[in-house]
């Protein structure tokens, strides 16, 4: 007898058993998925330090990789000509501060002599109504230049705080404290203004990450949301930073919106410039249907899972979406609660018969 026909016959009457299965249930939950993005780590700071005032490079207390604190001295300018301008203002100072002086005791005596010359005017005649206004005037005279002169001595002891002030430049301090990353002059340069920076300061204790996130992964961004990454210096590390800053505009060439991370860096192991791999948290917003991927079966012709309903096989197409430890998101004719196959084979046929066993009890 032929072996097809054979078999065709036995399993009408019943002869072959219904192949035993596992089972799962179809679950509902809300998919929290994260993309890889590369992303850049940049100073929290950083300044090119530049000489306000023209002078020659007299020392240099700092180099490439010198840590400094707030404040601290890095380089030393000398300006000669600036020390002529500091003496020639202290002199001006001195000048006005002796012309009101001399102001003030003309003054006194004009004021004494007028007071003299009021006293007398009380007897008739001993006096000229003439001589006491004109004493009069002349102590006006004086109290006008007394304030003449109390102008000048203010105005030159602005120019002198404002020439010292310039002197100050000489000594470039710390603005912030950080690494001094680059070194551009040495002693005996020429400094000033136009003539480029001296050196490059970065703040490295905070550092900013920017990623710049497509539009399709933008949704559920918030401030203070926290995303891990990798660097590739330190391969089983992982770091952390938390979302401080939103561009909120897209960018019309690379359809990506930047997003500023805040990066603490206490221990010195990370550095500006270098390329983190970033895992960004996608949140969705609508619960989806997931089964074990090990459930979803792929053919040449089709994609699906296999539900068990009635003690019978059923193939049912879905369409994958996002993976989630160990799960896929389905789409297709599912609901959840039904049971499929924990491993799914094309082996087992849409429509054969199958059982699944009970537990044991222990």
């Amino acid at each position: 007898m032929n072996p097809g026909k054979l078999f065709a016959a036995l399993a009408v009457a019943g002869v072959v058993s219904a192949q035993d299965v596992q089972v799962v249930k179809v679950e509902s939950k809300t998919l929290s998925r994260t993309v890889l993005l590369t992303g850049e780590l940049l100073p929290f700071q950083a300044v090119d330090l530049h000489a306000r005032v023209q002078g020659f490079v007299e020392k240099v207390l700092v180099d490439r990789g010198s840590i400094v604190k707030q404040g601290e001295l890095l380089v030393t300018l000398s300006a000669p000509e600036m020390e002529a301008q500091v003496a020639e203002a202290e002199a001006k100072v001195k000048t006005a501060e002796s012309a009101v002086s001399e102001a003030r005791a003309k003054l006194v005596a004009a004021e004494s002599t007028y007071k003299r010359l009021k006293e007398a005017s009380a007897t008739e005649g001993a006096i000229s109504g003439n001589e006491l206004v004109i004493a009069e005037q002349s102590a006006e005279a004086l109290r006008d230049a007394v304030r003449a002169s109390e102008s000048a001595t203010t105005a030159a002891k602005a120019s002198l705080a404002a020439v010292q002030k310039m002197q100050q430049y000489l000594h470039i301090l710390a603005p912030f404290s950080g690494v001094i990353s680059e070194r551009l002059a040495h002693p005996g340069a020429l400094a000033g203004p136009g003539a480029g920076p001296l050196l490059r300061l970065e703040q490295v204790s905070r550092l900013r990450l920017v990623v710049a996130v497509p539009e399709a992964n933008f949704a559920g961004v918030s401030l203070g949301a926290k995303a891990p990454f990798q660097v590739s210096a330190y391969p089983t590390r992982t770091f952390h930073g938390a979302v401080a800053r939103i561009a909120r505009s897209i960018d019309p060439k690379t359809r990506s919106m930047s997003v500023e991370l805040e990066v603490s860096n206490a221990s010195g192991a990370l550095a500006p410039g270098m390329y983190p791999q970033v895992h960004w948290p996608v949140h969705a917003t609508e619960r989806a249907l997931v089964v074990p991927s090990t459930s979803v079966v792929r053919t040449t012709e089709r994609v699906f899972v296999i539900r068990v309903k009635d003690g019978r096989a059923e193939w049912v197409d879905v369409r994958v979406g996002a993976r989630e430890s160990g799960q896929f998101q389905v789409f297709g004719s599912l609901a959840e609660g039904d049971m499929v196959v924990r491993n799914g084979s094309d082996e087992i046929r849409d429509g054969s018969k199958v059982t699944v066993p009970t537990a044991k009890p222990g």
